[in-house]
């Protein structure tokens, strides 16, 4: 059985999947093993593959037949997988400009509210984040977005918290698939040490600028790379 890591627990199991298919577990035209075999392999309930198994079939990796069962895809025209594509960065920008009004108005809340005993906590997951840059990219962003919720939490607004876990699996997801696929994504990394020296100082405007620090320049990447055309992309 496949021990997955503490977290959500469907974007665990897609990657999984994902995997098994680069590695050619299964070839194109293949059924993959039933919803209960996956869950027992898997070690989670058949809901969560059903979820995983959608996200695939929203990529266009596997194709669900009622009746017959779930099939390794057998592959799309090039323009219709560049036009998927185009589709996942632009859903990548809205989540972003979401993620940054939140994040933005979090790190604000937090700074004015923070305690010493909090910081502490904050300098420990930074600390986290950056021994874990060069490790698998799920485990990175799993450190990055732990800070990150960190500092939500102590913006001590239940709501602002509500909508950043409720985002938290979406970021988990495309965030994850830029770090192991983007070459070009600029190091957040001073950034994210402004921001705790922002919130140890108690400095709310330095906070803001510097959660747009770390925001903006991805965000940017992401608008430029969702207007592309098909021929724009690098061959």
């Amino acid at each position: 059985m496949t021990e997955l890591r503490r977290g959500p627990v469907v974007p665990q199991v897609a990657s999984l999947l994902r995997q098994r298919l680069r590695r050619g577990d299964w070839r194109p035209g293949e059924r993959l093993p039933n919803e209960v075999r996956l869950a027992a392999e898997f070690g989670v309930g058949r809901s969560s593959v059903r979820e995983a198994v959608r996200l695939l079939v929203q990529d266009g990796l596997l194709d669900v037949r009622h009746g017959s069962g779930t099939f390794v895809a057998t592959g799309e025209p090039p323009a219709t997988r560049d036009v998927r594509q185009l589709v996942r960065r632009a859903r990548l920008l809205e989540v972003y400009e979401v993620r940054r009004a939140l994040e933005v108005e979090a790190a604000r809340l937090a700074a004015q509210r923070v305690r010493p005993e909090d910081v502490a906590r904050l300098r420990e997951g930074l600390r986290k984040r950056q021994d874990e840059r060069d490790s698998d990219p799920a485990v990175f962003v799993d450190a990055d977005l732990a800070f990150h919720r960190a500092v939500v939490e102590l913006s001590g607004n239940a709501l602002l918290l509500s909508l950043f876990t409720a985002a938290e699996p979406v970021l988990r997801e495309i965030l994850t698939d830029l770090v192991r696929h983007e070459t070009h994504l600029p190091d957040s990394s001073p950034a994210h040490a402004d921001l705790l020296d922002a919130l140890e100082r108690q400095d709310p405007d330095a906070a803001v600028a510097a959660t747009v620090a770390n925001l903006d320049p991805v965000r940017c990447g992401v608008r430029t790379a969702a207007t592309r055309t098909p021929l724009d992309q690098p061959g």
